[in-house]
């Protein structure tokens, strides 16, 4: 347990929360038997995506409507513990010319959120143009446009998950 905040812990325990700056790293602060969990957050959602436990293939999972944060902390708790989650994959909305907007800041602090919630190591994984390669590939598949807001998110998610699971 977490005497901090009395939450079950995952994985290998961390001296304090860790956010790694290369996701390759992420593979030896977990057990063998464990999952990353890839997050695409927004402004109103957050899609989420599982790796395999070989840490070879990413999926996407389901899309939660965002909330109040605690709320939204349950919903991610539960998901970790029901797959076994030993690491997390945040999408960083980094802007075309390589620099930090807003976005990113949101998502730094969402980060940091989240480390005070979970004993878990996470990485940043940069996330341009995972939305729009989604979307086309959702357009080419002809998929109604109900359809694609329904999934964009949580496969973003999955391709932000992919692409660092591609690094390792």
């Amino acid at each position: 347990m977490n005497s901090k905040q009395g939450q079950t812990d995952y994985g290998r325990k961390l001296a304090q929360p860790m956010l790694l700056g290369n996701p390759s790293h992420l593979k030896h602060f977990i057990a063998l038997d464990q999952r990353l969990l890839g997050f695409d957050p927004g402004t109103k959602t957050i899609g989420l995506a599982l790796s395999d436990t070989t840490l070879k293939v990413a999926t996407p999972l389901l899309t939660i409507n965002r909330g109040k944060f605690k709320d939204d902390v349950e919903k991610i708790r539960k998901i970790a513990e029901d797959n076994k989650i030993g690491g997390f994959v945040i999408g960083l909305p980094i802007n075309m010319d390589g620099s930090e907007g807003p976005r990113c800041q949101s998502i730094r602090q969402f980060q940091k959120n989240l480390e005070e919630q979970f004993d878990l190591p996470m990485c940043f994984w940069d996330e341009r143009l995972s939305t729009a390669a989604v979307t086309k590939t959702l357009l080419e598949a002809d998929t109604s446009r109900k359809r694609r807001k329904e999934v964009v998110d949580k496969m973003a998610a999955a391709y932000i998950l992919q692409g660092a699971l591609d690094v390792m």
